[in-house]
């Protein structure tokens, strides 16, 4: 029977030695960084031809991670690479030959994955705030004031659960490229869309990705946007529970399936 430790510690090695899930945390950064800079900075530029709707809601902090909208997308092809590559590579028969246990197993892997996810997710949140409120000027905001911190720890634990989910669902689906098949069109698409069309959009809003940016948000309405029936952490909260679900189904799966 193989230990906790020796089994996060071999986790941390498959993570730590394989390029590719390197590279997509150091994506994940930089990208959701300099979107979020690039847009401030434009937002700045160009704040007087705003509305004045649009003026009354504006919300600095959440601008600052305008590049979420990308760099949740590395934090998706991370989790799914985390757990599709061993299937993919047919490694996970070796994995499990060593580990029979499959809970120590999945949640071991899950567990090492998601606390490198919050800290990368932690980090790229406080460089996009303070390099955000940099660019826009007279428009940004301070740390110290009201629910700032609160949505700046908050959008880093939005891109852990985002890397979590991902690593849940494809643990049920067994494949990377129907994972990314599936979790790439939805967040990038489906979910954007269904928000804005007025029949589904009450809907749309309990699903994950836009219920959890609510934590990320100081302004309620920020930029004139929708009203949430939930506050930032209640989102949070919907958001988890869509985890915990992944989680719950991909244990499943690997308890009644061979590898």
């Amino acid at each position: 029977m193989a230990s906790v430790p020796a089994v996060l510690q071999s986790e941390w090695t498959k993570i730590r030695t394989v390029s590719s899930t390197t590279w997509t945390l150091i994506s994940a950064l930089v990208v959701t960084v300099a979107l979020g800079a690039a847009l401030s900075a434009l937002l700045n530029s160009q704040f007087g031809d705003l509305g004045a709707a649009q003026q009354a809601t504006f919300d600095p902090t959440y601008t600052s991670f305008s590049g979420m909208v990308l760099g949740q997308l590395a934090m998706v092809v991370f989790g799914v690479l985390v757990v599709g590559s061993e299937y993919s590579s047919g490694m996970i028969r070796t994995s499990l030959a060593a580990v029979p246990q499959r809970a120590t197993f999945l949640f071991g892997k899950i567990l090492v994955a998601g606390v490198l996810a919050l800290a990368v997710g932690l980090l790229t949140g406080f460089l996009s705030f303070f390099l955000g409120q940099a660019l826009l000027g007279d428009h940004g905001t301070g740390i110290g004031e009201p629910n700032v911190l609160r949505a700046v720890i908050g959008s880093g634990l939005y891109m852990a659960l985002i890397a979590v989910f991902s690593m849940g669902v494809a643990a049920m689906l067994r494949s990377s490229m129907l994972a990314l098949g599936i979790l790439m069109p939805f967040f990038f698409l489906v979910s954007g869309i269904l928000s804005a069309v007025p029949g589904a959009k009450d809907v749309a809003h309990y699903f994950p990705d836009q219920a959890g940016s609510r934590i990320m948000q100081v302004v309620p309405d920020a930029l004139n946007s929708s009203d949430r029936p939930y506050g930032p952490w209640g989102g949070l909260g919907i958001m988890a529970l869509w985890v915990v679900a992944a989680l719950v189904g991909g244990y499943l799966v690997m308890r009644k399936r061979d590898a």
